[in-house]
């Protein structure tokens, strides 16, 4: 049985390759995904687990084994038994296809190894999705050359069909389809055909649930589970937010790569003289500190040397003292 990690494993495989096949319809991953999970998901789940690679996961999505009987009872749709797919054109090769298909894949499921034992067993669903062997009228390559292994070609088979489900139920002008209406689908894609007063109660049932339940609920657990990378691109706008918000980081990451490259191209020598340089810009403001008491002492200074001088008497010019020798002799 499916789980939420099952599922994100499939939408991690695919989910870029369904957005793609399903653009323009009403159809959703989500919806593509519970149909994986309805119609192989015993398979594939098993294998994943078991670490095999999506391309051999997808070849051995094999399953649903023959179970005409002479009676009449058991399988009705083309072809009811080995002996009808051997009578048709190519059914030789049809046949080994389909049996070798359900002895390889028997060989990592044990539940199919009962069947895989009885040697005029073969398998009537193939690839991920489960196209039945009915289509081998119309499409036989796509059996014989195992075209149901490759993912976008059995997803493109896939879609095809629920486009012609959505149209034989009156759907096809929808645009959307609610949880229901994807059941309904899925009814109609297992069936042929859906009536909207019987509900989810319709398709195979399974001694304990209708496909159409089982669908529904495989479809809430895909629902559930989303993928990174399947987040709708953003636009132009948000992305121009995104890009404004990130700026403050990608400025931050510039400035270190830059001081790493300063760094790394420097040499020992330089790089202790900058390790030094904050040691010594701290003792500058001790320095500065220093200047305010010396220039404080100046003035003091200043007015002494001014007192100093008026109060000291010149001393007599060259002329005064002739006058004064003259005036001195005169008295005499």
């Amino acid at each position: 049985m499916p789980n939420a990690q099952d599922a994100l494993w499939f939408k991690s495989q695919f989910q870029p390759a369904i957005d793609k096949a399903i653009a323009g319809t009403p159809f959703s991953v989500d919806m593509i995904t519970a149909f994986a999970c309805q119609e192989t998901g015993e398979i594939w789940t098993a294998l994943r687990r078991q670490g095999l690679p999506t391309s051999r996961i997808l070849e051995l999505c094999v399953g649903d084994t023959i179970d005409g009987s002479a009676s009449g009872s058991g399988r009705r749709a083309f072809p009811k038994d080995k002996a009808e797919l051997l009578q048709s054109p190519q059914g030789d090769g049809m046949f080994a296809i389909a049996r070798q298909g359900l002895v390889d894949m028997a060989g990592y499921i044990p539940a199919y190894r009962g069947a895989a034992s009885r040697p005029d067993k073969f398998c009537h669903g193939f690839g991920i999705f489960q196209l039945d062997l009915q289509f081998f009228k119309t499409d036989p390559d796509y059996f014989l050359s195992r075209r149901y292994a490759d993912f976008d070609v059995a997803l493109a088979r896939c879609v095809g069909e629920l486009k012609a489900a959505l149209k034989r139920i009156g759907w096809q002008a929808k645009t959307s389809l609610s949880d229901a209406e994807m059941a309904g689908v899925a009814i109609a894609y297992n069936t042929g055909r859906y009536d909207a007063a019987k509900g989810l109660k319709q398709g195979y049932f399974d001694g304990r649930k209708y496909y159409g339940e089982n669908y529904f609920d495989f479809l809430q657990l895909a629902k559930s589970v989303r993928f990174p990378a399947a987040e709708a691109a953003p636009s132009r706008e948000a992305r121009a937010r995104l890009e404004k918000a990130a700026e403050p980081a990608k400025k931050k990451v510039r400035t270190a790569n830059k001081a790493a490259k300063k760094t790394a191209n420097k040499t020992p020598k330089q790089t202790a003289a900058k390790a030094a340089r904050p040691a010594k810009k701290a003792a500058r403001p001790a320095k500065k500190t220093a200047r305010p008491a010396k220039q404080t002492a100046r003035p003091a200074k200043k007015p002494v040397r001014k007192t100093a001088k008026k109060s000291a008497p010149l001393a007599p010019s060259a002329t005064a003292r002739r006058k004064a020798s003259k005036s001195a002799a005169k008295r005499a």
